[in-house]
């Protein structure tokens, strides 16, 4: 068996254990679920593009990009707990390279985040079947945004788990940036009504980005804007995963 199998093998046995699974798919019911239908009285349309989504459908399919962010977190958990226990040192000891290591860990996440995306997609397809628009770019955008936002949320948490040796340290700093980039992004409510400077502050969270390409693979919205920001995730995405791969390969035992 190729070494990078054995290792995204090794990863997904001990990633996806049954309490990640049932935190991945109650966590966005609750919130599609429960928020969705509790604020919908307050808020009876959301306008995107040119047509108006009721807030369930437009909350459901910003759950998808949620939870694609938020899966991804397994790969700097895997190299923090890989290190706080020496792991990684007996898997260098091994016929293993940290090529292996590297390139293991990104199809780790980017399977991790297309079967999360996948699973989020069929538990709230009821909610936001009525305003699909499904055409032949649907699946290959949400393929792009999947393995994308995999990479991009995954490369940072990695960056984050290789600068942090302390367990409390982690824990704070991956968790602050998680929480800032799920709440201030339009996963949750739209930029137009919010105030300046938080509706600014919308576009330099690249979860935003994310979210808005998924819904316009849903909704049937592909404009200009929307392939100005897959471009966006493109480059942030390719910046971060350089930057975390030259950490790893600098990684300390």
């Amino acid at each position: 068996m190729h070494p990078i199998i054995r290792l995204v093998n090794r990863n997904l046995t001990i990633s996806l254990n049954p309490g990640f699974l049932i935190w991945q798919v109650i966590f966005p019911l609750i919130y599609i679920f429960v928020a969705g239908f509790a604020y919908a009285p307050l808020i009876h349309e959301v306008p995107f593009g040119a047509k108006d989504l009721d807030y369930p459908a437009f909350l459901a399919s910003g759950m998808i990009g949620f939870n694609i962010m938020n899966s991804t977190l397994v790969s700097g958990i895997i190299i923090w707990n890989d290190r706080r226990h020496g792991m990684f040192e007996q898997i260098m000891s091994g016929p293993f390279t940290r090529s292996h290591y590297i390139l293991s860990n990104i199809c780790t996440i980017g399977i991790v985040g297309l079967v999360s995306a996948a699973l989020i997609a069929l538990v709230g397809y009821p909610v936001f079947f009525e305003s699909v628009e499904f055409a032949i770019i649907t699946i290959p955008i949400l393929i792009f945004g999947a393995i994308i936002g995999s990479v991009l949320f995954g490369s940072l948490a990695s960056i984050i788990s290789t600068r942090l040796r302390s367990s409390e340290g982690f824990n704070v700093i991956i968790n602050t940036v998680f929480l800032f980039f799920a709440f201030v992004s339009t996963a949750f409510y739209p930029a137009d009504g919010a105030p300046e400077p938080l509706r600014s502050a919308f576009y330099l969270n690249p979860l935003t980005y994310l979210v808005d390409v998924i819904r316009a693979g849903i909704f049937g919205n592909i404009t200009d804007f929307v392939i100005f920001e897959m471009l966006v995730l493109v480059g942030i995405a390719s910046v971060l995963f350089v930057i975390a791969s030259k950490l790893l390969t600098k990684l300390d035992f």
